[in-house]
């Protein structure tokens, strides 16, 4: 009887190979439906039926399931880092640079682009707002110890949402061809000045 009962611990499920896919399913569900502070790691693991330690075995804390069910080629926090590393004097190129560094790579590029179009769906908001505000880039504006990051870096992400659009989305030009040193040298002043400059 014993082993019996041990049987749900060790059954079939925890172990199967698509339990990882199982446990992203529910996430993106939870994350769309709840957004991100509305979803608990102890939630997404009832939906897909394990236990929360297999979660955080699989997936590590709730920031780095959120970014592991959008499905990005790579963790954008470690393209970020060595840009935030460098203090906030040309910390708006240098931002720039990394976001440029992943949008313009052929292979990440439609992945992003699926990304931004899931989130111009119905309730789609919430992946921005409520997502990769918090987890992306409240922690930029904190690390570089700039004062009112909670409105410093939507104002960033304003002008690079439009950047994304124009010259990723619906290709207008010049934008769209435009040289990435050129997009730095342009747009780098206007996210610097977001990041440094006397608030209204």
């Amino acid at each position: 009887m014993s082993s019996t009962s041990r049987a749900p611990r060790r059954g079939r499920r925890p172990g199967a190979p698509d339990t990882r896919a199982t446990i992203l399913d529910s996430a993106r569900s939870a994350f769309a439906e709840s957004g991100f502070a509305g979803t608990t790691v102890r939630g997404v693991a009832a939906a897909a039926g394990v236990d929360a330690a297999l979660v955080h075995h699989y997936f590590g804390t709730k920031d780095d399931l959120f970014l592991a069910a959008m499905e990005l080629p790579v963790d954008p926090r470690g393209v970020i880092a060595p840009a935030v590393a460098g203090g906030i004097d040309g910390a708006g190129e240098r931002l720039l640079r990394a976001f440029l560094s992943l949008w313009d790579d052929p292979e990440i590029s439609p992945v992003l682009v699926g990304v931004v179009r899931s989130a111009l769906q119905p309730g789609g908001e919430r992946l921005l707002t409520q997502g990769i505000v918090p987890v992306l880039l409240l922690p930029v504006g904190e690390a570089l110890g700039i004062d009112h990051p909670e409105v410093r870096m939507p104002l960033v992400i304003s002008q690079v949402a439009g950047l994304i659009l124009t010259r990723y989305l619906v290709g207008l030009e010049p934008i769209a061809s435009m040289p990435a040193e050129t997009v730095v040298a342009t747009y780098g002043p206007v996210l610097q000045h977001y990041l440094t400059a006397d608030l209204p």
